[in-house]
């Protein structure tokens, strides 16, 4: 079984006095497209957990969608989650992880909000993990696995099909020497726009292509098929997450296209029969919709063991991209080191001001304590902020 805390940090206490949550969302003027939906602003969630002592750790909650979740999700920490943190003494930020999935367990079947629960509990786990390291003075890879990397590879996401040229370039310039497009828009535009872009790579660029869950079996096949012959590192999503375990079966022995998936998992069970169907050769696990550092590293070791190429996913702000950076940095980059760390390439500012240092497809992470924030950027004005202590409630 995954699940299994020795890996983890353990005999680490802490006792939570004080929960405050910064709600932002920054207008944009290109939308962001996926195949499902289209996203108009950039939203955020930052948490900020401070313990009896003054110690401190930021989090970030995942709030892209839907439209209004960002909202929904600080509300639902500090109205049905805080008065199971506040005043409570956690033996490990595990500790922490594992009983509030377990206490809000008949919350979330009572409303049937899994997601959203469980975005919140993996915010509180990663500001958990910031605070606890902070503590001792080590940054959070380090205090993960004291043989973590000091730097990871990365990748530009988030490029649609049809600006693929255009953007490509610009993160060329930018630092980056692989890149993912979305796709999804029809099988010929997006083959053909593939097989350009794999045409104008440099030596030594990667190109990955990502669904966004767009496609039934009988259409991924037929995709796949027509990807015949590119040299495409992956194909993400072509089916829905939940799609069965047959129809995704019949796919990867039909691409000669490694499929990837991940994002939209969550639980222990669910990763570790993903892993054993062998059906996927990438795996993406998203720290800030399930897990945070507690599921996610010992989730990201597995797919290691298994040899399977571990590529976390994220999509939002700062807090949560070095979060995803430094677990990568623990947990490593498999035996053909070719693990990458996702960096969305459209603009946000919740992203941006937390100053990434990126060069050579490389991202070099901070020698600071936990995550390396002390503080949020004071150019990002939060439109909501709510605070809660522990005699307020």
């Amino acid at each position: 079984m995954i699940a299994d805390n020795s890996s983890l940090p353990q005999n680490d206490p802490f006792i939570i006095s004080r929960i405050e949550c910064s709600v932002y969302r920054v207008p944009i003027t290109k939308v962001v497209a996926t195949s499902f939906g289209i996203m108009r602003d950039r939203p955020a969630v930052f948490v900020k957990l401070t313990d009896r002592d003054g110690a401190f750790g930021f989090g970030e909650i995942f709030a892209n969608w839907p439209a209004a979740g960002a909202e929904h999700r600080a509300r639902l920490l500090m109205e049905d989650i805080a008065d199971l943190v506040l005043g409570v003494e956690f033996e490990s930020p595990a500790d922490f992880f594992h009983k509030l999935e377990s206490q809000t367990h008949i919350r979330a079947l009572q409303c049937g909000e899994w997601g959203p629960f469980r975005h919140v509990i993996a915010g509180l786990d990663i500001a958990a993990y910031d605070l606890c390291a902070r503590r001792k003075g080590l940054p959070l890879r380090i205090y993960l696995n004291e043989a973590a990397n000091e730097t990871v590879p990365v990748y530009a996401s988030g490029i649609h099909i049809n600006r693929g040229a255009e953007m490509i370039g610009d993160c060329r310039q930018a630092g980056y020497t692989a890149f993912k497009v979305k796709i999804g828009f029809g099988h010929d535009n997006d083959i053909t726009q593939l097989r350009s872009l794999c045409g104008s790579l440099s030596d030594g660029e990667q190109l990955f292509s990502d669904a966004n869950q767009a496609w039934g079996v009988s259409e991924a096949i037929r995709f796949a098929e027509r990807m015949e012959g590119l040299q495409i590192g992956w194909l993400e999503e072509p089916l829905a997450a939940d799609a069965p375990f047959d129809d995704w079966q019949r796919l990867s022995e039909a691409s000669s296209v490694p499929l990837a998936g991940g994002e939209n998992m969550a639980g222990f069970a669910e990763f570790e029969a993903a892993i054993i169907s062998q059906h996927f050769g990438v795996l993406q696990p998203d720290l800030a919709k399930w897990g945070g550092f507690t599921g996610c590293f010992q989730v990201a070791r597995a797919i290691i063991q298994a040899k399977i190429r571990y590529c976390p996913h994220f999509l939002g702000g700062g807090i949560g991209l070095l979060a995803s950076a430094h677990l990568l940095a623990a947990a490593g980059f498999g035996e053909r080191g070719d693990g990458r760390l996702e960096v969305d390439a459209n603009p946000n500012p919740l992203r941006e001001l937390f100053d990434l240092s990126i060069s050579e497809g490389m991202m070099d992470l901070r020698e600071s304590a936990g995550l390396g924030v002390e503080a949020l950027p004071e150019a990002l004005m939060p439109y909501q902020t709510l605070s809660l202590a522990q005699n307020e409630t």
